[in-house]
């Protein structure tokens, strides 16, 4: 068969054969009497095996040796060819999340592409001064791919760092609400606390929607900042994990200062107070959680707190009686 047939049947040109025989992969098994090459069956079934090979990513140099080489085993040829692959798709995913992120920041020309590279770039940077420069200029300066921030603060480990993306974040629109909702779900407990922590400072009524929706969660830890979060913003709903918090001991004065806040009417401060109440009166051995239940009273306006204190004060335990007889004097001098 000549080249020309063979080119046709196959599918590879005549070009890339004659490419083949200079490289030795290919060598047609004879000549006509005018000179042409002439393939036979099995030099067909060879250019088969090449194109099959050359299917699975492998460079012409790794088929040759492949196609001559008697011992040549394939399994350590093919874990490197998966390995290649897994990070060819790695790049090219990441590219791909790039060109989206730009896409979403609606750039109005060619500059406004190139900040967005920067700003990228800069979030992606081992320097963390660099990812907090570039955190602290976006709002004014760049076109912000919100699903970029948003990634950055779920990742974000130093402190510094990460207060300037939530700030980021808090100015950058609704964009970023759902995104961190869905950090919630994260297998990783860092992950969700970072996702809660970003969202507890997201401004709206949707990330307040978001943080109801987080008072159930099973994470105690996501739980009680959203807790805190909503308690400075009015929602009587985080009474229940603000009194958690208080009988665990993490961040108690915070949440004691945020039931404070919560009992600006009397009905509601009223409620609370018996909510501590009951707590106090269920928690009976674990004595430093009783005492910070009792200390939880000392801002909470109204009689029933004011009437808890005056029974405490004769309670069994001496740190709690001492505790509330004190907070009974702060308020008589009030």
């Amino acid at each position: 068969m000549l080249i020309g047939e063979v080119a046709r049947r196959s599918g590879v040109s005549a070009r890339m054969l004659r490419h083949y025989e200079s490289l030795g992969l290919l060598r047609p098994s004879g000549r006509t009497g005018s000179g042409y090459r002439e393939y036979s069956g099995e030099d067909i079934r060879r250019i088969f095996h090449i194109e099959s090979l050359r299917s699975l990513g492998l460079s012409l140099r790794e088929i040759g040796r492949a196609l001559d080489d008697p011992g040549f085993t394939p399994s350590a040829l093919v874990d490197d060819l998966i390995r290649q692959t897994r990070e060819r798709i790695a790049a090219e995913t990441e590219l791909l999340a790039r060109l989206r992120r730009i896409d979403a920041a609606e750039p109005a020309g060619w500059e406004d592409v190139l900040q967005a590279v920067a700003f990228l770039q800069a979030l992606g940077s081992k320097s963390a001064a660099a990812r907090q420069r570039a955190a602290l200029s976006s709002v004014d300066e760049v076109p912000v791919p919100v699903e970029a921030l948003v990634e950055a603060v779920l990742r974000e480990t130093e402190p510094n760092v990460a207060g300037a993306l939530r700030w980021a974040l808090a100015r950058s629109g609704d964009g970023g609400t759902a995104l961190l909702a869905e950090g919630l779900g994260s297998p990783v407990a860092a992950v969700r606390e970072r996702a809660v922590r970003s969202l507890a400072e997201m401004p709206g009524d949707e990330a307040t929607a978001r943080l109801r929706d987080v008072l159930a969660n099973p994470d105690a830890v996501v739980r009680g900042h959203a807790a805190l979060a909503l308690g400075t913003r009015g929602v009587a709903d985080a009474v229940p994990a603000l009194i958690d918090l208080i009988v665990e001991g993490r961040n108690d004065t915070d949440a004691a200062d945020a039931l404070s806040m919560l009992s600006s009417d009397t009905a509601t401060a009223d409620q609370i107070a018996t909510r501590l109440v009951d707590r106090l009166a269920h928690d009976t051995t674990d004595a430093p959680a009783r005492v910070r239940l009792t200390q939880a009273l000392a801002d909470i306006p109204g009689s029933t707190a004011a009437d808890a204190l005056v029974e405490l004060s004769h309670d069994g335990n001496r740190a709690v009686a001492l505790t509330a007889a004190y907070l009974l004097q702060l308020r008589d001098a009030r």
